[in-house]
């Protein structure tokens, strides 16, 4: 099998992304953002938020295609300089933020999915975070980029070959993803029919307060009546090892789950320091500061010890016999609980919400047999979410194992 070694800027272009403010999110186009590559390599638009900007005469090249490779340009930590992900379909016109830089490879010499593979490797990823510079926001430039050399297979249908061995992981996690983002739909419509719209079983037979408009047994109340909630420990920059036990970050937190393989580690002597703080399977945790602030995400079911960051908080049950965690993660994935986190948060150069706020936080509190009933309806759709979750960590590390393997030759494709 013969390789070749070439710079990128001999395999592909590259493109910086679009400016935009704030106001235009929402509708429009599909928009490639650092969260996006953070928390999947495989981009899709349907599953990416909506720019409304014009695309017209020279912004046209802006649109991105099936293929295309992108970067992380900037980011708060150095570790999510240079991340990657792939355009996976052309369902819809997308276009990509000034925060990711588009590489778009030459199809006759590289193979996309190939390429995004080898780009994930640790090798590489090492590569592009020694090009970094930055203090506050840690940046990579396109010229860096193009500097860089890779080895590949001359031969597509070996760089094909090996591709398929590593997509086979990626087509069980994004089968699961499907079934996870259903599970918690499912979760979030009936918490809206219920709690929301006051359509709960039985309600045609429930009186109403008229001092309330709630059904009777009802009240308006707040997080901290459902629930407990603790913020992080504050580990120190010296505590950081390169394995060990994993610190679960504000970083970690994407699309209600937590991302265990981009952990920051540490040993067993701190780990028994900040034992108060260990996680398991089932907690539900939330971002506290930055972009994500408000974003839930649920510990899998993994064989590991977990430990818990500041700035990240924790719901835990009131008692083990008013468990309502599952009650509080459904609510956390509808817009207005997300709403009112913005409205705490809002007035700062960085969006940020303390312990006292989220548990004020409001929201409609049923009787006890309603909360009961709901609890144990999506109790098992809750713990299938974990289960998936914590599939995929699975799948991630065996494909993790296997890419420097073959990017190496030490297994044959």
């Amino acid at each position: 099998m013969s390789w070749v070694e070439c710079s990128l800027n001999e395999i592909g272009s590259f493109k910086n992304g679009l400016n935009f403010k704030k106001d235009q999110m929402g509708s429009g186009y599909p928009l490639i953002n650092v969260k996006d590559i953070t928390s999947n390599i495989l981009l899709r638009s349907k599953m990416l938020d909506l720019v409304d900007v014009s695309i017209k005469g020279k912004s046209a090249s802006y649109l991105a295609e099936k293929g295309d490779v992108f970067f992380v340009r900037s980011s708060v930590k150095r570790e999510g300089v240079g991340m990657v992900g792939m355009l996976d379909d052309d369902e819809k016109k997308t276009v990509h933020c000034g925060f990711v830089i588009r590489f778009r490879p030459k199809q006759d010499i590289i193979y996309s999915r190939f390429l995004l593979y080898l780009l994930s490797s640790p090798y590489w990823r090492e590569s592009v975070r020694n090009l970094s510079g930055g203090t506050a926001i840690i940046n990579v430039s396109q010229g860096a980029l193009k500097t860089l050399s890779i080895k590949f297979p001359i031969s597509l249908q070996t760089q094909k070959r090996i591709a398929d061995i590593l997509s086979a992981y990626d087509d069980l996690i994004e089968n699961n993803l499907k079934r996870i983002k259903l599970l918690e739909q499912a979760a979030q419509n009936i918490y809206k029919e219920w709690f929301v719209n006051l359509r709960f079983p039985g309600h045609e037979n429930t009186p109403i307060n008229e001092e309330t408009g709630l059904p009777e047994g009802w009240e308006y109340g707040v997080i901290s009546h459902l629930c407990k909630f603790k913020s992080g420990y504050a580990f120190k920059s010296k505590h950081w090892k390169k394995e060990g036990n994993p610190v679960i970050k504000i970083k970690n937190i994407n699309n209600n789950t937590v991302n265990i393989a981009d952990s920051d580690f540490v040993d067993d002597e701190v780990a028994e320091i900040a034992n108060k703080y260990e996680l398991f399977p089932g907690d539900v945790i939330i971002a506290m500061t930055g972009a994500t602030v408000g974003k839930v995400g649920l510990i899998p079911k993994i064989d590991k010890r977990i430990y818990l960051n500041q700035r990240v908080g924790l719901f835990r049950p009131l008692s083990k016999e008013n468990d309502n965690i599952v009650l509080v993660f459904s609510f956390f994935l509808t817009d207005d609980s997300q709403q009112q986190v913005l409205n705490f948060a809002q007035g700062a150069a960085q969006p940020n919400i303390s312990g006292s706020e989220i548990g004020n936080i409001k929201l409609n509190i049923a009787d006890s047999k309603v909360l009961s009933l709901f609890n144990k309806m999506i109790k098992p759709s809750f713990d299938l979410i974990q289960s998936l979750y914590g599939q995929n960590q699975e799948l991630k590390a065996a494909r993790d194992i296997l890419l420097p393997r073959l990017m190496n030759r030490t297994i044959a494709a």
